[in-house]
């Protein structure tokens, strides 16, 4: 069934002249209008700080989307010229009582109703800014139009400001109007686990204990931290990526299955899969985790200043810029199958990946055979990016008179068979914001499970005096992170682009 155009909407986004919106927003807004999903019937009204109208806000998108791409595609394409038509733009302070009520004037001579509130700003202001719409009446719904909020991560930075951030939003407006984005849910292939998994009776009937050995999701940068040295030294791997994009891959390969695909069925199962996530004590967090920090060296030819050599990072700080945990999901279903997350800056490649490892084959039938080694695990490899797709791995007979096994792989990847080379991820999230479908967006009761179950590490090392263990750029991290799965007689799966290398060995 073909996706149906959104409903008329203005969107208002605070921050308009700020990076998330010219780099993603509005390229993923020119896709959706390129594509027909959305019409000539939305309309952008920006909101920022920078001094400036209509005009300003236009010309600065415009110049930035001249250099987004080699050849121009975004800014030369029928649907930005489209598009550039109808954003408007407000110049002030949204702290201030006055540019509310100049937002409920611009809404109130809209030909709809309809109203969805974007906030690409810091998190500090997610709060205030909820509290000043509802002050000024612009959340409240009527027949004539919804009103909607988007709000980007992260969503707290411990358990205790996840819980009392939500309760001051919800406090001036219903979950149903909340729409917590995570852009990893975005992805292609992150939506396309719930079809693997559920669309395919060989996949679902071997998703348990019975037959999965443990399950690895690790999200990788090449990057280092670059200009957000004060933002980083001050929340660090686990809080920056552990809570929210890795637990919501965790969610989708271990929820159970929804009665529907209805938004409210998926997101509960969702929350129940995070809600069911081991509480450790302190001692079982102080085991079940390891950090490092990278070094000053070299990446791909290029220099990387050492974390404490950043700019606004403080020499002795203890903050992590790469984190590995061992977590286990305490259902019926995943009953002592380990969950091993990882994720670090400066490593030797940018993946995004779940590994799910199935145990090993009994070896009886094999005793007398020619076999020289033991039979690699089989394993599906879900590439969530740079390289979207989905290998699975095997064992056959190499060609040959005697018995001998040789690992292949049966690779899908999206870009063979679909064209998705200019999707930003924040296409879906928006369309399903202006329709009003919460099947991507994070639910209150999920964040906060997310937020428990990382709180015992967060408190650990807030404790310790123990430095992150140093790792040099283009590596897999430091060893610590080798000693955590290794000594459960496991390996890291290789990085790389639904790699085939079977090896799986690190380093």
């Amino acid at each position: 069934m073909e996706a149906a155009p959104t409903p008329p909407v203005t969107l208002v986004i605070f921050g308009a002249t700020g990076d998330l919106t010219r780099r993603l927003l509005i390229p993923a807004i020119i896709n959706l209008t390129q594509s027909g999903l959305v019409g000539d019937d939305l309309h952008i009204l920006g909101v920022g700080i920078d001094p400036g109208d209509d005009a300003m806000l236009v010309e600065k998108l415009d110049s930035f989307l001249s250099q987004l791409d080699d050849d121009g595609a975004h800014q030369k394409s029928e649907g930005w010229q489209r598009l550039r038509q109808r954003i408007s733009y407000i110049s002030g302070d949204f702290t201030k009582d006055g540019i509310f009520e100049e937002i409920k004037k611009r809404l109130s001579a809209a030909s709809s109703g309809n109203a969805a509130f974007y906030f690409a700003v810091p998190p500090q202001f997610f709060g205030p800014l909820v509290e000043k719409l509802a002050e000024h009446g612009l959340t409240t719904e009527s027949d004539r139009g919804f009103r909607r909020i988007a709000i980007e991560k992260p969503f707290g930075t411990d358990l205790a400001s996840a819980r009392a951030l939500n309760a001051q939003i919800l406090s001036k407006i219903a979950e149903s109007q909340v729409y917590r984005l995570d852009h990893f849910l975005g992805k292609e292939t992150v939506q396309n686990i719930l079809t693997a998994r559920f669309a395919n009776m060989m996949i679902e009937s071997l998703w348990n204990n019975n037959y999965i050995d443990h399950v690895q999701i690790t999200a990788a940068e090449t990057v280092d931290v670059g200009m957000r040295g004060k933002f980083y030294d001050a929340t660090g791997a686990l809080r920056d990526m552990v809570p929210n994009h890795l637990f919501q891959l965790l969610a989708m390969i271990a929820m159970e299955a929804p009665n529907g695909f209805g938004a409210e069925a998926i997101r509960s199962e969702k929350s129940k899969a995070l809600s069911a996530l081991r509480i450790y004590t302190p001692e079982e967090a102080q085991s079940h985790a390891v950090r490092g920090v990278y070094t000053g060296g070299t990446l791909n030819g290029n220099p990387i200043t050492a974390f404490h050599e950043t700019k606004d990072v403080s020499p002795d700080s203890k903050t992590e810029t790469f984190v590995a945990v061992k977590l286990y999901v305490d259902t019926w279903r995943w009953a002592g199958v380990p969950f091993y997350l990882r994720t670090g800056k400066a490593m030797t490649a940018r993946d995004t990946e779940i590994v799910v490892t199935f145990r090993q084959v009994p070896f009886a039938q094999f005793r007398e055979t020619d076999i020289k080694r033991n039979l690699p695990p089989n394993r599906m490899v879900i590439q969530v990016q740079p390289d979207e797709g989905l290998s699975m791995e095997l064992s056959i007979k190499a060609p040959g008179l005697s018995v001998d096994t040789v690992p292949v792989s049966l690779d899908f990847r999206y870009a063979d068979k679909f064209d998705i080379g200019k999707m930003t991820g924040y296409e879906s999230l928006l369309y399903d914001l202006f329709i009003g479908d919460q099947t991507l967006f994070q639910r209150a009761d999920g964040i906060e499970a997310g937020w428990e179950a990382v709180q015992p590490f967060l408190d650990v090392w807030a404790k310790s005096d123990q430095a992150p263990e140093p790792y040099a750029p283009g590596t897999m991290g430091p060893s610590c992170a080798d000693d955590l799965i290794t000594q459960d007689g496991r390996q890291w799966h290789a990085l790389g682009v639904l790699s085939h290398n079977h090896a799986g060995a690190s380093k």
